[in-house]
């Protein structure tokens, strides 16, 4: 499994998403979910993985999904130094 900097320096970005649901006994009320990952935009595989497992195993059907997606890092904001400071 590749560390978080390593993702970030291969384009991943947070992803965050706030998921409404409809409670399997009442289908009349919503519950939330907040489900977060580091994700590739625009195609999103993680989050669409995660909504597929959703759908094909839990009770509770989908109402809405609402996500925001933000890189933390970019390959060109990354620099290697090399240096030593050395104090008193």
């Amino acid at each position: 499994m590749p560390s978080e900097m390593e993702l970030m320096l291969e384009g991943y970005g947070l992803t965050t998403a706030q998921i409404l649901y409809r409670l399997p006994d009442h289908r009349m009320l919503l519950q939330t979910y907040v489900w977060q990952d580091y994700d590739l935009a625009p195609d999103f595989p993680q989050m669409k993985s995660f909504l597929k497992f959703w759908e094909e195993t839990l009770d509770g059907p989908l109402h809405s999904v609402r996500y925001v997606h933000r890189k933390l890092i970019a390959p060109n904001e990354w620099r290697a130094l090399q240096g030593e400071f050395i104090l008193h």
